[in-house]
């Protein structure tokens, strides 16, 4: 059965009542998938493909991309600190608690925002957030530092709700010129197949970003974002913008107690 978790302190009640209605549906339609799988995406529909993807990544082919993102996370900043330095736990095991609403912004801050926020505190250029070559590669080794920590994302203030609410509304909103949501394809349309692809459930997907599809792009979070909202029809917002920032906020709490596994292949 999948567990809904409480983080963060006291759980709000409508977040809580909606990662009950989503959870009890995809138990449903997947009857007897363990909760863990859903990190797998739609390899955890097939077994010949899980197979497959498990020997992918026995030997990823964008390991240098990985090992890139290492050398700019370990690359000293000209103040001498590293990102360790300005994170909390030194960077390890924090993922899955991102994105978080603070209170004095009155915003979310993601994880890549977190980077930017340690790259300027120590008089560097901010990344990016559509650079692969920099924020992507940086992101993919980061959060490969969090696998195995379940995700974490506390809904626990009137202003973390309301981000959350924008969040879910662009979520559940139909947009562009095929009048698709993101929930028309991940919860409605979970498990068929469209484009001669299975489309994965809503939960589970924000344990594994960045993911490389056809395991040589890269994508986070929001970059999918940006390509879904492409193949719809639709302008895409702003990468880091107030818009993906809270859709990603609402994303990432449909993942609650799931453990991360970052920087994965997807066809």
């Amino acid at each position: 059965m999948l567990a809904i978790v409480a983080v963060g302190g006291t759980a709000v009640a409508a977040p809580k009542d909606d990662l009950a209605t989503m959870r009890s549906r995809f138990e449903q339609r997947f009857a007897g998938v363990p909760a863990d799988d859903y990190g797998f995406g739609t390899f955890m529909l097939n077994r010949a493909a899980r197979s497959h993807y498990e020997d992918i990544m026995a030997f990823p082919p964008f390991l240098g991309d990985i090992e890139r993102g290492k050398t700019l996370w370990e690359t000293r900043f000209r103040s001498g600190r590293t990102y360790a330095d300005c994170l909390p736990a030194g960077g390890r095991m924090i993922a899955g608690n991102y994105p978080y609403y603070q209170p004095a912004e009155d915003r979310v801050v993601t994880f890549e925002m977190a980077l930017n926020r340690c790259r300027a505190a120590n008089g560097e250029a901010e990344y990016r957030y559509d650079d692969r070559a920099t924020m992507g590669v940086l992101t993919a080794y980061a959060r490969s530092l969090s696998d195995g920590m379940r995700m974490n994302i506390s809904i626990d203030s009137d202003g973390a709700k309301a981000r959350y609410e924008d969040g879910k509304r662009l979520f559940y909103r139909r947009i562009g010129q095929m009048n698709f949501s993101c929930a028309t394809c991940h919860v409605n349309n979970a498990g068929n197949v469209m484009r001669m692809e299975t489309i994965s459930p809503a939960i589970g997907q924000a344990t594994h970003f960045p993911i490389f599809r056809g395991g040589d792009t890269l994508y986070t979070a929001q970059m999918r974002f940006t390509r879904c909202m492409e193949q719809v029809r639709a302008q895409p917002f702003a990468i880091g913008g107030e818009d993906f920032n809270n859709l990603e906020y609402f994303h990432a709490y449909l993942s609650n107690g799931l453990p991360l596994q970052a920087s994965v292949y997807r066809r």
